[in-house]
Formats: C-alpha cells, structure tokens, sequence
C-alpha cells in the first residue's frame, strides 16, 4: 500500500497513532506457520495497542535514523542562523553614510542572504513533523535483470520490470542493496551524504510508482509514522514475491509473502493475478471514472489508495494545484487512511468522513434507518428550498415607521410578498441590500403617490440611511447559518408547513423529532451534513459585520519596534482577550453553530470509499466538490447500507457528469479466512442472491463458533472475548447492536498479558472498511433489525474478521 503526499484533517477528527498487524499473523497456539510480524499497533484497520518484539526492533532501527536525521536537522538551523548573522553584517553602513555602489552590492548581498535563510529556516521549522515517512530497500540486481530482459538477453524469468525471484546469487554484488528514507524534504550529513531523500526527487519516485507488478528495482517499501520525532509505526509493502532471509516485513505486505509461502505455487500463482489486476487498476488513467468493485477482502481501499498517491506523484502539478478529497463513511476509517498517507510537504490530499465533509461540522451519531431514508432522499430538498425561502422565526410580521414626513405600514403579507420576490434571484446572506432596497419600493407604493419623482427619490434617499429601517433589517432580514435554517425544522407545525405535498406528516414528525434530538444533544448526525450542505447552496456564506471605523484621535496600537532598532517609542501593554475558539460549549445550541461554514473547495480528483453507502443527497454534496474532478469510486452493493440504489445510482450518475467510465473488477478475497467468510456468503446470499461474493482464498482450518447469548450478556460476551484473546494477537472487535452497547461497552477497558487497548466495542456501521484479527459478532438478528441496510449490514458485521469469529445469538 502506498502512501500519498499531504493530507490536512477536518477539525475534530479521530487520530491514529498506530499501524496494522498484519492480517496473516496467525494464532502460534494452533499450530498455524507464523510466517510475519505484526505491526506496532492496533491491528491492520482495527485498534489496540500491541507491539511484538519483533516489530519493536524494527521501529527501534527506525527510531535511530530519525533521530540522526534530527541531529543533522539542528545542525543544519544553526547554519542558517549563521547565513542570517553574516548577511546582516554585510550590509550595515552607518545611518549617516552615503550609499554608493559598494554600499549597494552589500545590500543587495545581504538581502539574497537573509532570503535564502529564511527560507531555509522556515523550511526546517515547518517540515518537522512527520519528516521521515518512508523507506525503500532496493536491489539493483533486479533493475539489471529487467533492462537484460528488455534488451533480449534473457534471464532468470519474471516480469520485464524485475519482479523475478529474489534469490540471483549468481548476479549479486555486494553494493546491490541500498536503502532510501524519503521524507518532507532533503537532508544530509557532514559528507554530504544522502540522510533522506526529498520526496519531490526522481530518486523517490519508486516509492509511488512502483507495483508488485512494476517493482523498480524495489524490494519493501514500509511507510513510517511518527508523532514530532518519534516513531510511532510501521507498515510495509512487499514489491517481489518472496522476501531476501534478511528483510522482516510488516503489515500488508507481509499478508503477501505468507500467502505466496502457504501454498507453494498454486498460491503464488494467486497472488501474482490479484497483483496484476490491482496494477492494472492502480495505473489507469487519471481522467473520467474510475470505478473499482469488489467484495469484502479483495483490496479494493489499498488499491484506490495507491491510485491516489500514484495519480499524485505523475501528475503533481495538476493534483498539487487541484487538490485529492478522499471520502470515507467514519471518522475510524479516516484515521486509518491517515496512517497510510502520511503528510508530506503541500496540503495535497484532504480527508474526510462523511461526517466531516463540512469544515466547521463534525458528525458521528447515526439516524434511525426511517429517519435516514428522508434525509437521504432526494424528496427532502423541496422542504429545504421552503425552509431556506421562508419567514426568521420570531422575526417582525409588520413595519411601522415614519420616513421623509410618510408614515409607512407593512403588513404579514406584504412582507412576505418581497421575500419571496427577493429570494427568485438572489441567496437570502448576500441579499440584505436588495431586500432593503425592495422593501423601499414596497413602502412607497403603499403610499400610493403618483407622479412625484423627486418626493420618491428624497423618499427612496432618506429610506436607504434610516435607523428605524436599520433596526428593522436586523430583525427581518438577519444572516443566517444554513444550521440555523435546519434547526428551525425541528418545529412540528413548520415542517408539516413547508413540506405539504413532498412529505407525508408522519414523515414531517419524524423529521422534527430528529432535529429536536439534535438541540438536546447538541450533536449532528451524519446524514444531517448533506442537509446542512444543500441549504448553505441556498442561503449563501454568512456575511461578516464590517468593522466599525476608528474615530479620528484613535490611532492603531504599535507593534514592538526594538526590532527595527527603535528604543524610543513602546506600546502600551494590553490583556489580550482571552481566545475561547478551542472551548467547548455548556450549551448544546451553541456546539451545534459553532464556527464558520463557507463555500465549498473545488478539487481536481474525488475518491469515494465505501460507496455504496452514500446516499443521493451525499452523492449531491460530495459531486458539488467535484465539479471539474476526475474520480475514484470503490465499493460492493452487496455491503450497501443505503436502500434505495436505484435514486442513489442516479445520484451518482449526476455527480460524475458525462466523463467516460472505466471499471475494474477484483474478485479474490486474500483476507479473510475461507472459512469465515464462507460463513457470511452464505449468511447473505439467503437475502441478495445476486450479491457479488468473490473466492477467498487463505484457509485456517478453524471455523466460526456459534454459541448461545445467555441471560447475562455482558458474561458471555465477556467469555468469548477472553478465550479469542488467547488464540489471536491482534485486535478484537465486539460487534454489537445499540440494544447492548451500554452494558458492553466496559469490555473496552479489558487488558490481556499486560497489553491494554485490543478490545474493541463498535456498533456494525462503524466497522465499514475495518479489520480485526478476531470478532465476536452480537445478536445478529438485532443487527439486521435496526440497520439501515438490513441483512446487508449484518455481512458486513461478519466479513470483519481475519482469523477468528464467535457469534453470539440469543435463544429462539
């Protein structure tokens, strides 16, 4: 899996600090080969903190590069407060000399220096974090064999590009290995050796561009994470088939070798397929669509992942200046994302749940599944066009004012006949002036003078600077927050109002009901960011107040000026008001406004996860970023969530425009056991026939148990986890419906050989796109009950596991 440069967050996101254990790191109890090692934290997409020795010492190994490369980093500040000092004496001439061509060239001198230490300082202060994120061990060997092959002479056999076996005995030399950190930028040691690698250079492109299929020379290539300087985990990629003695290989790669070594060639065979076809879908064209399908355990994520961070490498400059959204369906999901495109040096890639779409929104709680239906649907927008169009609550309903000697009234109705009038053309935020201005031809024609067109201007005149009028304009016409506008819905009576005809009133009470919860808890749910989306299209970017200006004797406070040289004059020192931007809100109301909501970013690609979750109306806000884009699209219908395809297929069709279309199929599921998801497949395949179930391959010999859910759930749950904790190393995940959450949520807390942090306890929606070395699955048909995707939901529940799974059912 390949990383991809630069990533900025969405406020209030999950952070990950961890890599994944490899999904083929097996039970030694069971007598299973444990061919690799897991990685240093939760498992691959799961949680937990666990770190075997063997992965301690590679992170170890990591650690004191970093830390040298850190060492050179001071070094290198040092220099650069020295090219500032210099610079600065070179060019300082009394105040009282005269500045002839000598003076010049020393100024000019000294300003080319001050630039370039300065830049370099900035370069060196920014770049810190996350300064070395990757590493690739090379062997030339392979790069000779390939350009052999190429000129006709032969060879040992494999791909043209050098993806032949690793043991060339008979070619080796002993500078054929070499090894490249790639980071943020380029740093060296006092013999001018290379310590990392910028990553701009053509000497780290193979960290993007090379493929099992097309290893360039490659033999691992392992992301590293960090938090500041330190080394926080680890994650590989395997480029040829079998890895030299010598190199251990953590993560997803190593999933890799172990299948490659479990089955001999048969195997091997299998992995060199599935290798070929995620190339072939990794280096297809950057333009139109690109959609990848597949079910659970194919790679279908690692695939569009390595897409992103290829497309971004080979078409910098246009991905740079456009930018990469990639959408996921959790803030868990993006996290995990996180950890696998690590940061580099622009903002190039930009990460969201559907959640976090909106910067200044943050959305976890998910509706109940009736409740999603309507705020998914497409049939939801007329309401919205009616709430965005409509009367401020508690917002004046008639206008009395004198202007220019007239006495002036408005009523209910005149007022909302201007509105309406108003709002035709124009977004209620950018309007205010307009809606004056209407306001002003409405007032004069009630007066019902004709004929007097100088009484109309000096009406029209005195009209436009009246405080009454002023006063009124704040009340009747105020900036709104498309939040506000959607929390007006939680009014019974003004959703039955404005959706009469779209929406029936049981609909209408449901819709209120969860608007209403949303001012209790002061939380948003997911689907109410796409809502919040369309209304902010509607009502526009709130309008700041412009500053009021200073009077004349007031004059702007003095920056500190000791730093131009000036000793006489020092501002007066004032208490900075205190900034509270980063407190949280008492009142539930006020976390649900908080911030800014601003107009949406335009990106050059759009990759989509998990998209057969998305709803029509998410299709909407997602496309509305996507207008000019190219995309990425992966997903399995038969994991879909939403149920409705066809509105969401039309959706989607809206979003995409009329690119041209590319589709890629992976159908091995190299992931899960067989046995386990054999299990799922025939789970929902009773439901959806026609689901797309592709073949696993790796087989344990151990079956899911099925076991009974006793009286005392948190006791059985409890059991079952205890004893997978002794059969797994990785991550747990105990997979449960709303209805037992509460009493199992302290199984979180359950520590195992010292180890805290591998249990997990999530609801089935928030498992989409994760993995776990084992799973205890609780009450599956309680899962199907209160899903939103139905049985559908439930198989993804059940595909979560890669080595161990319990069900948990209660009595008939």
């Amino acid at each position: 899996m390949v990383p991809a440069p630069p990533v900025r967050r969405p406020p209030n996101a999950g952070t990950s600090v961890s890599t994944s254990n490899a999904a083929s790191h097996r039970s030694t109890t069971t007598g299973e080969p444990r061919t690799v090692t897991s990685s240093g934290t939760p498992p691959r997409r799961g949680g937990g903190v666990h770190v075997t020795d063997d992965v301690a010492s590679e992170i170890a190994v990591e650690q004191a590069h970093v830390d040298r490369v850190h060492e050179e980093l001071e070094k290198a500040g040092h220099r650069a407060d020295v090219v500032q000092a210099e610079g600065l004496a070179r060019g300082h001439i009394a105040k009282s000399a005269e500045v002839g061509m000598e003076e010049a060239a020393g100024l000019f001198e000294r300003d080319a220096l001050m630039f370039h230490a300065a830049k370099r300082r900035t370069a060196l202060d920014t770049q810190y974090e996350g300064l070395v994120f990757g590493r690739l061990d090379l062997d030339h060997a392979l790069l000779r064999e390939a350009a052999a092959r190429a000129n006709g002479h032969g060879g040992s056999g494999g791909a043209a590009d050098g993806s032949s076996d690793s043991s060339r005995e008979g070619d080796a030399r002993p500078d054929d290995r070499e090894v490249r950190y790639i980071g943020r930028l380029g740093v060296r040691d006092d013999d001018y050796e290379p310590l990392v690698i910028d990553w701009r250079a053509p000497a780290a492109s193979a960290f993007y561009r090379a493929t099992p299929a097309q290893p360039m020379g490659v033999l691992r290539r392992r992301v590293l994470r960090s938090r500041g300087a330190t080394v926080i985990g680890i994650e590989d990629d395997l480029m040829v088939p079998e890895p030299p003695d010598d190199l251990v290989v953590v993560g997803d790669g190593a999933l890799m070798a172990a299948l490659t070594r479990s089955r001999g060639e048969r195997m091997r065979d299998i992995v060199a397929t599935i290798q070929a076809h995620q190339d072939e879908a990794i280096r297809a064209s950057a333009r139109g669509v690109t959609e990848i399908t597949g079910g659970p355990g194919t790679g279908k994520t690692v695939v569009a992942l390595h897409r992103a961070a290829y497309l971004l490498y080979s078409e910098r400059r246009r991905f740079e200046s456009g930018g990469i959204l990639v959408v996921g369906p959790s803030g868990a999901y993006t996290a995990y994302i996180e950890r696998v495109l690590p940061s580099l040096g622009e903002d190039s890639v930009t990460l969201r749940a559907l959640g976090d779409v909106i910067d200044a929104m943050h959305a976890e709680r998910l509706d109940p599944p009736e409740v999603a239906r309507l705020k998914g649907s497409m049939r939801i927008r007329p309401l919205l066009s009616a709430a965005a169009r409509g009367r401020v609550p508690d917002a004046p309903t008639e206008l009395r004012v004198m202007v220019a000697g007239r006495a002036v009234r408005l009523e209910a109705r005149a007022l909302d006949r201007v509105r309406s009038q108003v709002l035709r053309q124009h977004q209620r935020n950018a309007a205010t002036t307009v809606a004056q201005a209407a306001l002003g031809e409405a007032a004069w024609a009630s007066l019902g003078v004709t004929g007097e067109r100088d009484a109309k201007a000096e009406f029209m005149d005195k009209w436009e600077d009246h405080l009454d009028i002023e006063s009124f304009m704040e009340q009747w016409w105020p900036q709104v927050d498309p939040r506000e506008v959607l929390l007006w819905l939680a009014d019974p009576e003004l959703v039955r109002r404005h959706a009469r005809g779209s929406l029936s009133p049981a609909d209408a009470e449901l819709l209120a009901a969860s608007f209403t919860t949303a001012l209790e808890t002061g939380t948003w749910s997911v689907a109410d960011v796409a809502l919040v989306d369309d209304l902010a299209g509607r009502v526009g970017p709130v309008k700041e107040k412009e500053p009021e200006e200073r009077g004349f004797y007031e004059i702007e406070e003095f920056d500190d000026l000791t730093q131009y040289g000036v000793t006489e004059v020092q501002p007066v020192n004032r208490p900075e008001r205190e900034d509270t931007s980063h407190t949280r809100s008492s009142d539930p109301r006020e976390r649900l406004l908080a911030g800014r909501i601003g107009k949406p970013d335009d990106y050059a690609h759009v990759l989509v996860d998990e998209a057969q979750d998305l709803s029509p109306m998410q299709w909407r806000m997602i496309g509305l970023r996507g207008r000019t884009a190219s995309w990425t699209v992966v997903g399995d219908a038969a994991q879909a969530s939403w149920p409705d395809p066809t509105e969401a297929t039309a959706a989607r069709e809206e979003a995409y425009g009329r690119q041209a279309r590319q589709l890629f199929h992976m159908d091995t599921n190299y992931r899960n056991a067989r046995e386990i998801f054999d299990y799922a497949a025939e789970v929902v395949r009773r439901e959806v026939p026609d689901a797309d179930i592709p073949q696993a391959v790796r087989e344990t010999g151990i079956h899911p148990l099925e076991a009974p859910l006793g009286g005392d759930a948190a006791a059985s749950v409890r059991a079952a986890v205890v004893e997978l904790l002794g059969q797994v190393d990785g991550s747990i995940a105990v997979i449960t419906p709303s209805a037992y959450a509460a009493r199992l949520a302290p199984l979180s807390e359950l520590a195992h050989d010292g180890f805290e942090g591998r249990v997990q306890v999530v609801d089935p929606m928030s498992t989409k796109g994760l993995e776990y070395d084992a799973t205890v699955v609780v009450d599956p048909r309680e899962i199907v009950r209160e899903s939103p995707g139905g049985v559908r939901v439930l198989y993804v529940a059940l595909t979560r596991a890669a080595h161990r799974m319990t069900v948990l059912s209660p009595a008939e």
